[in-house]
């Protein structure tokens, strides 16, 4: 099979620093050009990073006809407007998360979703240790799966992070929270019915500094999680059932390249002194998702998670936020 052509729109740090070096790393993507707004600062990237072509313009890039997809990793309010002109040109959009800055604006992605392929960029769900977890809960072996448990946190009180500035969309929840959200949706294969939610806003920037959120997922099922831009990094996954629990050590930056663990526990010897560590062999989840969309555009496999898939975790989002306005359960 051909390797796909890329394009990268913006050089930002993610995109530098993990997502598109791992792309050139993947075996179906071809990382062909970069753009920016100036030219100088994409030519700078395209040079440390070997990639051929460098744009000033976005526009110039979403006309190259030799691009077939592009990765998106503008800010927030970019998302929807960039992947709606890069498919208007025929392009396939991995778009980085959250997709839009709410559920209605997603929705306008809809226009364009039978032509090209858009994703959200969840790269955890192409990671063997989450694959592994759905799979240990899928055929019954932590029983029942009752809660799935996230903490994801970091520190961020930089007044020119795009983090911080809520007109950009920024805060808490829809820089990290979204990533509880999904792991939710994807142990339990389901999807929340309400929502309750609580936040800690910045008094300087007007973001939620923290955000946490119970979703209930009915039957008896809920997920919990409390993400926040102001505290000690650290960040886990427990998915526990009526019979054993899983634990993912590092569920959302798993180290590129490294070996990780999950922890599979039946709780007969407290502290956890009785898991037994499953480890998985070094890979890299950014060059899972590129290759997986770049089958897809081949159509040598389904688009496992698509526009609709990207909408619904944003109608999510959009009722946390309300539950927090409101102080109420919120249905999604």
């Amino acid at each position: 099979m051909k390797k796909v052509s890329w394009g990268v729109l913006s050089t930002a740090k993610i995109g530098m620093e993990k997502v598109t070096p791992a792309l050139m790393r993947s075996q179906w993507c071809d990382v062909q050009a970069i753009a920016s707004r100036s030219l100088p600062s994409a030519r700078a990237a395209a040079d440390k990073l070997g990639i051929p072509k460098a744009y000033g313009s976005y526009e110039e890039l979403l006309a190259d006809p030799a691009i077939e997809a592009i990765y998106n990793p503008l800010p927030n309010d970019l998302h929807v407007p960039l992947t709606l002109a890069a498919a208007r040109a025929g392009k396939h959009v991995l778009c980085e998360k959250p997709i839009a800055l709410n559920a209605n604006e997603a929705a306008q992605l809809r226009e364009v979703a039978a032509k090209v392929h858009i994703m959200e960029a969840f790269m955890v769900r192409f990671h063997p240790q989450w694959m592994r977890t759905r799979e240990l809960v899928q055929r019954g072996a932590l029983g029942e799966l009752r809660t799935v448990q996230a903490w994801f946190s970091y520190f961020n009180r930089n007044a020119t992070n795009i983090r911080n500035d809520a007109s950009k969309g920024g805060g808490a929840l829809m820089d990290i929270g979204c990533y509880p959200i999904v792991a939710g949706r994807f142990l339990f294969d389901a999807e929340p019915v309400r929502v309750m939610a609580l936040a800690d806003m910045d008094p300087d920037f007007g973001v939620d500094r923290s955000f946490s959120a119970l979703l209930d997922f009915g039957q008896g099922r809920r997920l919990d999680f409390t993400v926040s831009m102001q505290t000690t990094p650290y960040q886990r996954v427990h998915a526990i059932g009526t019979e054993k629990r899983v634990e993912i050590e590092i569920p959302f930056n798993a180290p590129q390249g490294q070996e990780t663990r999950i922890f599979v526990d039946d709780g007969k010897v407290l502290g956890g002194r009785a898991a037994v560590v499953e480890t998985f062999a070094a890979c890299d989840q950014y060059s899972l998702e590129g290759d997986a969309f770049s089958l897809a555009i081949r159509g040598e496999q389904p688009l496992q998670y698509g526009v609709d898939d990207a909408i619904q975790n944003m109608r999510i989002i959009d009722a946390l936020f309300a539950s927090q306005r409101t102080g109420a359960w919120v249905a999604v």
